[in-house]
């Protein structure tokens, strides 16, 4: 069995306390690994090191040479992206064909806030004041929580660390106790990059010990937070104690709208992608889809057929389509949420339960309910899991009121073949991703966030990199005269 330490201040330590947990392999039902599990006094030393290496060399260091460092962290995700694939596969089940895939990718990120790292600039302001010259300057924050959950979680991490880092912030990532082991194979990495020591700290434990006590440190100054609602609202209360800033990308319910004149192929395939794709454990999973009703049942039909013959099976292998649920909890909820929805009138199209076939693992079957409305558990709530609500509109106006009677707003889908449907649908609806005739995509340079209770701030992009810093105001006399009367303001 593997055993894993947290990573702070520049070492592998174990827990003050000695404890430790295990973790899981979803698709064995086995513990593989066993894990340091940080409490206080490890929360509070990686903050003390975060803090020391910020107000020592970090955020002081030329903006080129944490480029280099960033640059650094890339090569080796490049250079590991196998291994990484594999523990985040064995760890959380998803397919090993795009979790090696996205390791290699998100090298990407890295390299993007790489390049931006010296160009964050400032601005001299026109005031409308004599003999004054001002100007703003950016500096970084401080000490940045990153709060990763299990899944995605090089993409997840990459757009907290690399803009932090690349704005001169340190940072502790907490790693989810559901599934650490990627992140803390991801400390090996940070490790041999040779940081100063406290610029990276990964760590990992429970809820009261450990995430409670970080992101409400009076020594943390931004919590970075993605996971689900009830989570967000734990860490904003948290927050109060320190005053941090506090962006949260969290879950969401995205509508994917096809209307009558789509490419059939196409749209039928982006359905697919959007709900089964990583077993639907996505936070922008297309869980919700309105067909027009002139195409309403041969896409029904259409998408059960594509469905029923999903490969299921061992995530290791290359021909898996879709490997196990992450959690037994997960597989449990979905069960009970797809019960109550029949029994409340939704109409089983296929799947909804396990899969027979396997003696072991969580894994459960791609599952299309019809439903009449939205106030059905399995078309209300984020099940994180392959289940796919269907639903039938009208017309253009129809889709768009189904599209934002929802309490999320991340992402969204529409097919269409009609440009100027796409462009007033994708105005008109309340979601901070919209995807048109296409699904499930990332980019170092596109934005991603959501409205509603899908969260608050962006990760990715140009801009983001500003939100990890503060804007400095400098006004400076050129005057020779002396103040004028010192009681009046001007």
């Amino acid at each position: 069995m593997e055993y894993y330490k947290n990573y702070i201040n520049g070492e592998f330590v174990n827990s003050k306390s000695g404890k430790t947990f295990k973790t899981i392999d979803p698709a064995k039902e086995e513990e593989f690994a066993s894990i340091t599990e940080a409490e206080e006094f490890e929360v509070n030393v990686a903050v003390e090191s975060a803090f020391n290496a910020f107000h020592g060399e970090w955020s002081k260091m030329l903006p080129k040479h944490r480029a280099n460092y960033l640059r650094l962290i890339g090569d080796q995700l490049l250079e590991n992206a196998e291994l990484l694939g594999k523990i985040e596969t064995i760890n959380t089940g998803k397919i090993f064909k795009e979790t090696k895939f996205q390791a290699n990718y998100i090298a990407e990120f890295y390299y993007y806030y790489a390049g931006l790292a010296d160009k964050i600039e400032g601005a001299t302001l026109p005031i409308d004041k004599e003999d004054l010259h001002v100007f703003t300057t950016r500096e970084p924050i401080g000490v940045i929580a990153a709060v990763i959950p299990w899944n995605s979680q090089m993409f997840l991490t990459a757009v907290k660390l690399a803009p932090a880092l690349a704005m001169g912030n340190t940072v502790i990532i907490k790693a989810s106790e559901v599934a650490p082991t990627p992140l803390l194979e991801f400390a090996k990495l940070i490790d041999k990059v040779k940081l100063p020591k406290g610029v990276v700290n990964i760590i990992t434990g429970f809820a009261e010990k450990c995430s409670k006590v970080l992101t409400s440190h009076p020594k943390v100054d931004r919590i970075a937070f993605t996971g689900g609602m009830h989570t967000a609202k734990h860490i904003v209360r948290n927050s109060a104690e320190n005053l941090s800033q506090v962006s949260l990308e969290l879950g969401g319910k995205s509508p994917v709208v096809v209307f009558s004149d789509a490419r059939k192929d196409n749209a039928i395939n982006g359905i697919l992608a959007s709900i089964f794709g990583a077993s639907g454990q996505s936070c922008i999973a297309g869980s919700r889809l309105y067909l027009q009703e002139s195409i309403y049942n041969e896409y029904v039909e259409e998408i059960k057929k594509k469905a029923e013959s999903i490969k299921i099976g061992d995530p290791m292998n290359d021909q898996t389509q879709m490997g196990p649920l992450a959690t037994l909890q997960q597989l449990n909820n979905i069960q009970e949420k797809i019960e109550k929805t029949l029994q409340q009138g939704g109409k089983l199209v296929t799947g909804g339960k396990r899969v027979k076939s396997f003696n072991k693992g969580y894994y459960f079957e791609p599952t299309i309910i019809e439903c009449e409305h939205h106030n059905l558990p399995t078309a209300e709530n984020e099940l994180f899991g392959p289940v796919l609500s269907i639903m039938r509109f009208k017309d253009e106006q129809d889709a768009i009121n189904l599209m934002n009677d929802n309490a999320y707003g991340l992402s969204s889908g529409i097919f269409t073949e009609n440009n100027g449907i796409a462009m007033r649908v994708s105005k008109a609806v309340r979601a901070g991703i919209v995807f048109v005739n296409t699904y499930r995509l990332i980019s170092p340079v596109a934005p991603f966030g959501g409205y509603k209770n899908s969260g608050y701030g962006r990760e990715s992009g140009l801009e983001v990199i500003k939100d990890y810093s503060n804007t400095k105001t400098t006004w400076i006399s050129t005057s020779t005269e002396p103040l004028s009367d010192p009681f009046t303001i001007r």
